[in-house]
């Protein structure tokens, strides 16, 4: 006669797979870090990188127009005329804007 103990294998198989799905849907459903939270998470990370991207290449230009206006007096005037709007006594400045308001040296930032 056979042996017909608890743990046969086919109970241990059944043991097994039942325990590997009730992980798996664990995994994909119920735990805090489940699938669909791991996957945006993932895009998350990708738009940041992509704005870090962004972000750093902004820094080096800022970075390369500090080297070149602070190296030289007369850039640092025509700099600060330019970007601030800044004057001499008894001077006056005039700005140019287009239908929205918008000053030509903000259309140059964007």
């Amino acid at each position: 006669m056979k042996n017909h103990s608890f743990w046969s294998m086919r109970t241990l198989r059944n043991f097994y797979v039942a325990s590997f799905v009730a992980w798996l849907v664990w995994i994909v459903v119920l735990d805090n870090n489940n699938l669909r939270i791991v996957f945006s998470n993932r895009m998350k990370m990708k738009e940041l990188e992509n704005e870090k991207a962004i972000l750093l290449e902004k820094i080096s230009g800022v970075k390369k127009e500090r080297k070149e206006v602070f190296g030289n007096p007369k850039m640092l005037e025509k700099w600060a005329r330019e970007k601030y709007l800044m004057r001499r006594p008894n001077e006056e400045v005039y700005v140019i804007v287009d239908e929205n308001n918008q000053t030509a040296e903000s259309k140059k930032d964007e």
